[in-house]
């Protein structure tokens, strides 16, 4: 308990060091856009605190901050989807996958929690659409529907099992996930905004860039170089690969929910603002890095 106050409290000291800087440098450059980086921090500090209560507490509070967490970004991708009436029955039967899911997570049932929206709700999902709803446009509501669940929901609820699959070691592989997916982020976007040239989808997002993710491949490896030996059970061999991991991971989920927001988006510019300021901008790498991780762990350790 000792170790995890002094851990907090050093993670407390450098979001309050990291949000001065920021303040600073918005007020010295106020002809850059530092909306996404003020959206981040805030991110950081709602997940700061969460992961206070989970630990010190009840690790309950964080599988349900996070199933509410999974409740509204899946609201924010329907949000973004043309619909008609006929699809809002699907949409209905897909916010109540989410309490199942998070109950077997709950209980501790990682063979259902697997197994759970990939099969299962990939095969009965469509049924609600079937009813008595003709067959116009079934692919498209079924396909767009699934997408979300998996995405915002499935891959997002991996991060409520780390804790519950290894008690001992869960808390802390979550905060080192966060740290390193989080400052990934950040680190890609300055260096993109500053220095990036060779942009790899400017028509979806002109912040994404090759000089930035060769940037943040190095700095998050190098960042996961100092954390692994404080906050995971792992080696140096390990530790260096969980920062090339979760750089690459989370820059392809970055990548791939950008182009799915501009395609959703098309003709929507109003949409398109609006989008700046919610959750899908803050979470959009997780939805990558938190199953990729928490499966190449089990994979190679036990105690998971």
């Amino acid at each position: 308990m000792t170790q995890t106050i002094w851990t907090l409290s050093i993670i407390c000291f450098g979001l309050f060091v990291l949000t001065l800087i920021f303040q600073m440098a918005k007020k010295k450059q106020k002809d850059k856009d530092f909306t996404t980086l003020q959206l981040r921090i805030k991110t950081w500090w709602a997940m700061f605190i969460v992961f206070c209560f989970a630990t010190l507490f009840n690790p309950m509070i964080a599988v349900i901050a996070i199933m509410i967490l999974c409740f509204f970004a899946l609201k924010e991708y329907f949000s973004m989807l043309k619909t008609r009436k006929s699809d809002r029955r699907i949409f209905l039967w897909a916010y109540i996958m989410i309490p199942i899911q998070f109950y077997w997570i709950a209980i501790g049932w990682y063979g259902m929690f697997i197994v759970f929206i990939p099969v299962y709700v990939f095969l009965f999902l469509p049924l609600p659409r079937i009813i008595g709803k003709g067959t116009i446009g079934f692919l498209r509501s079924v396909s767009i529907t699934q997408w979300g669940v998996m995405l915002m929901v499935f891959g997002l609820s991996h991060l409520a099992f780390y804790q519950i699959a290894s008690p001992i070691y869960g808390a802390n592989l979550v905060l080192f996930l966060l740290i390193l997916t989080q400052m990934n982020d950040v680190i890609q976007y300055v260096i993109s905004m500053y220095i990036g040239k060779s942009k790899v989808v400017p028509t979806a997002n002109p912040y994404i860039s090759w000089e930035g993710f060769t940037g943040a491949v190095l700095c998050t490896t190098s960042l996961a170089l100092l954390l692994y030996r404080y906050l995971t059970p792992f080696d140096l061999i390990f530790g260096i690969i969980s920062g090339l991991l979760i750089s690459v991971s989370g820059y392809f989920g970055m990548l791939t929910i950008s182009v799915l927001k501009r395609d959703l988006l098309i003709g929507n510019d109003k949409n398109v603002e609006l989008i700046k300021y919610r959750y899908l901008n803050r979470i959009d790498s997780l939805t990558y890095t938190a199953p990729v991780y928490f499966h190449v762990i089990r994979y190679f350790f036990d105690f998971m």
